[in-house]
């Protein structure tokens, strides 16, 4: 009968790969995405942003959102109201991370921070384009609720709202008008 330290033994060339920091295996660019809130939402945009047949940088953005990050996605109720609908990273991707059809590139405009200690709050305005720095298809708010844990900047939630007739993005979450 074979013991468990002979069993184990194949195995131990991988012991240090097991114990790698998740950091040291993923591309430097994705460190240095979560070591400042401007990389980190520099990143949250460019994983979704691309052309028509590309799919969305999934891995990149599960590198970006902690394990238990909730997602609020508004939807029509069907009866002219809306609804919160809310879901893991993974739930998001399920529902609608697939193949592109349209292009769509979505960038920041402007940006609130509220920042305490570890935690900071993000009024993230939004364009979307079906082009980088494209004419504006449509516009809104994402609020992003982040987390450091000594080390980098993890996204624990976000929710967005879009910008219609009965909901113009207020004055303050827009950039300064060039006189």
């Amino acid at each position: 009968m074979l013991s468990v330290r002979a069993a184990l033994l194949p195995l131990l060339p991988l012991l240090p790969l097991a114990r790698a920091p998740l950091a040291a295996q993923v591309p430097a660019h994705w460190q240095e995405d979560v070591q400042t809130l401007d990389g980190l939402l520099r990143a949250y945009y460019e994983v979704v942003s691309g052309p028509a047949g590309a799919t969305p940088d999934r891995t990149r953005d599960e590198y970006l959102h902690h394990p238990d990050a909730l997602i609020g996605v508004p939807v029509s109720d069907g009866a002219g109201g809306t609804r919160l609908e809310t879901m893991s990273l993974a739930g998001f991707y399920d529902r609608s991370g697939g193949v592109r059809a349209e292009p769509f590139y979505e960038s920041e405009i402007h940006r609130v921070v509220e920042r305490f200690g570890m935690i900071a709050h993000v009024w993230s305005t939004y364009a979307a384009s079906d082009r980088p720095g494209g004419t504006p298809r449509s516009r809104g708010i994402n609020s992003i609720q982040l987390y450091h844990d000594g080390t980098r900047w993890w996204v624990m939630g976000w929710i967005y709202d879009r910008e219609r007739p009965d909901a113009p993005l207020p004055r303050e979450y827009l950039p300064l008008a060039r006189e």
